[in-house]
């Protein structure tokens, strides 16, 4: 038996035990990252809010009056 023929036998010998044992797990590694990049992605949208937003989110904390509210949006939207 050559050398060719001890690497047919070893193919042949391996190709039947099918994908290896760990297969499952990299792709279970696979989805793990594109659902940590879904997951980044909407967590650094909600964190970009604009001053509108910074504004709005105030005045439901009651930490501005409406009347306040409207005069710093109207400044905001360029309307004075």
């Amino acid at each position: 038996m050559g050398g060719m023929d001890t690497y047919t036998l070893a193919l042949t010998h391996y190709a039947h035990w099918g994908p290896a044992p760990w297969w499952p797990f990299a792709w279970l590694a696979v989805w793990a990252a594109v659902a940590l990049v879904v997951f980044l992605s909407f967590r650094r949208r909600r964190f970009t809010r604009g001053p509108e937003g910074v504004l709005a989110e105030l005045f439901a904390k009651g930490e501005i009056s409406e009347s306040e509210y409207r005069s710093r949006r109207d400044v905001l939207r360029g309307r004075s």
